[in-house]
C-alpha cells in the first residue's frame, strides 16, 4: 500500500504541475499571437459595462485565466482608461470566459494528449516562423494540458476505494458549506480555478464523488479563484483594491444565492445531463457555464451597487493618473485650425507636467526603493506615451487644414516639443530600471555618490519644471533661465563623472556601482538636453511673435 500512497501522491502532484503549466504555456502562446490587442480589447470596448462583459469574455478565453483578465484590468483602472463600472463588467465576463477550459475538458480528447504534444513540439523546433511557433506554443500547451489531466486522473482512481474519501464525499453531499470550504481552500492553494475544476471533472466522472457533492465544491472553486486578484493587489492602487474586492464579492454573492437554490440547480443540472446526453465531465463544464452565466445576469443590474459598496468600503481616487487626454477636440480641426493648436498645447502642457512628476517619482524610488514609486514612475511613462501618439495624431490631422504661417511653424514646434517630453519619460524610464537592477544585484552606491546623484536630480527636476511653464506661459525669461541652468548640467556631469573615477582609483567603489552612477547621471543629463530643446522652440516662438509685432 505504501508504493500504491507515493505512486498517487507523485502522479496527482506530477500531473497538477503539468496542467497548469499547460495552461500557462498555452495562454502565453495565445498572448504572443494577439500580441498587445488584449490591452486595446479591453481599452476600446469597455464603453460600458455591457461591452466589458463581452470584452472579458474574450480576452479571458484568450489568456486562459480570469486572474489574468482581472489584473490587466486593474491595470487599466489605475492608469485611468476605464472606471470601476466598466471594470466590474470585465470581471463578470472573465467568469464567463474562465468556463471554456472546462468545456475544453470536457470534450474528453485526453487518448490525443500525447500526439498533441507532438505536433506543439514540432511546431515550436522545426519551424523559424513566429506565427508558426506561438501557434505550436498553443498547441503543445493544449496537450500538456490534457496530459496532466490524465496523470491527476490516474494518480485519484484508487481514491473512490478509500473509506476515508468516500466519508468525507457523503459529508460533503449532506453539508454544501463544508464542499464550498474544500472547494475555496483547495482553489487558493492551486491558484487555478481552472485546474480545481479539472479535478472535479475528474472525480466525477470516475465515480469517486457524486453531484450533491461536487457543486458546492464548485461554488468553492469559483471563490478560491479570486485569491490571485488579491495577491495581486495587496499593496497596490486604490483601484486595484477594489476591483479585487469586487470579484470575492460577486462569487461570494453568487454562491450564496445558488446554495439557497442548490436542490433546485442541481435537478436542472441532471436535467440537462439527460436531455443533452451529456458525459460527467461535460455535466460539470454546464453546471460551471451555467453558474457563471446566471450569476452575471442576475448580478449585472446591480454593477452600480456594486461600484458604490466597493468605494464606500475603500475610500480613496481611482486613477493614479489621468491617462485619456483632456483637450483634444476633433471639432476643431475643420472649424479653428488655431482653437485646436491652444488645445494640442494646453495637452502638451498637460504631458510636460506629467513628465516632472514622473522624474519625481524616479528621484523617490532611488532614494526609498519603495515599489509604489516605481509602480507610479512607470505609469505616469505609460501616460505620456499615450498623450505623446494621441497629440500627434491629432496634429497629424491639423496639418491637412489650411494654417497661416505663424499657425504652421507653432505646429511644427509642437509636433518636437511632443517628441522631445516624450524622450525625457523614456530616460526616467532607463533610471527606473537602473534602480531595479542595483536593488536585484544589491549594488552598493557610495554615500558620496548618492549626494552627487540627488544633487544633479534636484537640478534636472527644476530645469524640466521651468522648461514646461516656460511652454505653458510663452514665458521668454525661464526659457533663457533654461539654456542656462542646462549649461550647469553639463558641467555637473562632467565633475560628477571626473568625481567617480577618482573613487573608482581609489577602490571607495565597485564597477557594477560605476556603471549605475554614470548611467544615472548620463540619463539626466540627456533629459535636461530634451528641456533645452522645448525651451529653444519657446525662444523661437518668441522671436516671431516679437518680429511680427514689430512688423
Amino acid at each position: 500500500m505504501e508504493l500504491d500512497v507515493q505512486k498517487m501522491i507523485f502522479e496527482f502532484i506530477g500531473g497538477l504541475g503539468i496542467f497548469l503549466f499547460g495552461i500557462k504555456f498555452m495562454g502565453d502562446g495565445l498572448q504572443k499571437s494577439a500580441g498587445d490587442k488584449l490591452r486595446d480589447i479591453l481599452d476600446r470596448f469597455t464603453t460600458n459595462p455591457f461591452m466589458g462583459v463581452l470584452a472579458g469574455i474574450l480576452v479571458t478565453i484568450l489568456i486562459q485565466s480570469s486572474s489574468g483578465t482581472t489584473v490587466i484590468t486593474v491595470g487599466l483602472v489605475s492608469a485611468g482608461f476605464m472606471n470601476l463600472r466598466q471594470a466590474i463588467g470585465v470581471i463578470m465576463g472573465a467568469n464567463i470566459g474562465t468556463t471554456v477550459t472546462a468545456f475544453i475538458i470536457g470534450i474528453k480528447i485526453s487518448d490525443y494528449a500525447l500526439p498533441i504534444l507532438a505536433v506543439g513540439a514540432l511546431m515550436l523546433f522545426f519551424f523559424k516562423s513566429k506565427p508558426v511557433q506561438n501557434f505550436g506554443q498553443i498547441v503543445f500547451g493544449f496537450g500538456m494540458l490534457f496530459f496532466g489531466l490524465e496523470l491527476m486522473g490516474d494518480g485519484m482512481k484508487p481514491l473512490s476505494s478509500l473509506q476515508a474519501f468516500q466519508d468525507l464525499t457523503v459529508s460533503m453531499s449532506d453539508n454544501p458549506i463544508l464542499g464550498v470550504v474544500i472547494g475555496t481552500v483547495f482553489t487558493v492553494i492551486v491558484q487555478s480555478s481552472s485546474a480545481t475544476i479539472g479535478i472535479l471533472q475528474e472525480l466525477f466522472g470516475q465515480g469517486a464523488i457524486d453531484i450533491y457533492a461536487a457543486l458546492p465544491v464548485l461554488f468553492g472553486d469559483n471563490i478560491g479563484t479570486t485569491i490571485t486578484a488579491i495577491l495581486a493587489s495587496i499593496g497596490a492602487s486604490v483601484a486595484a483594491r477594489r476591483a479585487a474586492l469586487t470579484h470575492v464579492m460577486f462569487n461570494i454573492i453568487g454562491t450564496v444565492i445558488f446554495l439557497i437554490i442548490l436542490p433546485l440547480f442541481t435537478k436542472f443540472v441532471l436535467y440537462l445531463q439527460d436531455t443533452l446526453a451529456l458525459n460527467p465531465e461535460m455535466t460539470i463544464a454546464f453546471a460551471h457555464g451555467t453558474f457563471n452565466i446566471t450569476n452575471t445576469i442576475i448580478q449585472f443590474p446591480f454593477i452600480g451597487l456594486l461600484a458604490l459598496i466597493v468605494t464606500k468600503v475603500i475610500p480613496g481616487d481611482d486613477a493614479l493618473v489621468d491617462f485619456k487626454p483632456k483637450h483634444l477636440d476633433p471639432v476643431f480641426i475643420e472649424q479653428s485650425p488655431s482653437i485646436a493648436l491652444g488645445q494640442a498645447k494646453e495637452e502638451l502642457v498637460r504631458m510636460g507636467q506629467f513628465s516632472t512628476i514622473g522624474l519625481e517619482e524616479a528621484n523617490n524610488y532611488l532614494k526609498t526603493r519603495q515599489q509604489k514609486h516605481s509602480d507610479m514612475a512607470l505609469q505616469i511613462e505609460d501616460a505620456i506615451n499615450n498623450l505623446d501618439k494621441k497629440i500627434t495624431n491629432y496634429l497629424i490631422l491639423l496639418s491637412s487644414s489650411s494654417m497661416s504661417a505663424s499657425e504652421s511653424e507653432e505646429h511644427s514646434m509642437l509636433l518636437d516639443t511632443a517628441r522631445d517630453i516624450e524622450r525625457i519619460g523614456d530616460h526616467f524610464e532607463n533610471i527606473v530600471e537602473l534602480v531595479d537592477y542595483q536593488i536585484t544585484n544589491k549594488v552598493k552606491v557610495t554615500s558620496e555618490a548618492n549626494k552627487d546623484l540627488a544633487e544633479m536630480f534636484e537640478l534636472t527636476i527644476s530645469t524640466v519644471k521651468e522648461a514646461v511653464a516656460a511652454l505653458e506661459n510663452n514665458d521668454r525669461e525661464k526659457a533663457v533661465h533654461v539654456m542656462q541652468q542646462e549649461d550647469q548640467i553639463d558641467s555637473m556631469e562632467r565633475s560628477l563623472r571626473k568625481k567617480h573615477i577618482l573613487r573608482l582609483n581609489e577602490g571607495a567603489c565597485t564597477g557594477s556601482a560605476g556603471i549605475v552612477f554614470v548611467d544615472i547621471i548620463s540619463n539626466l543629463e540627456r533629459i535636461g538636453d530634451h528641456a533645452v530643446n522645448i525651451a529653444e522652440a519657446v525662444l523661437g516662438e518668441n522671436q516671431k511673435s516679437v518680429t511680427q509685432k514689430s512688423q
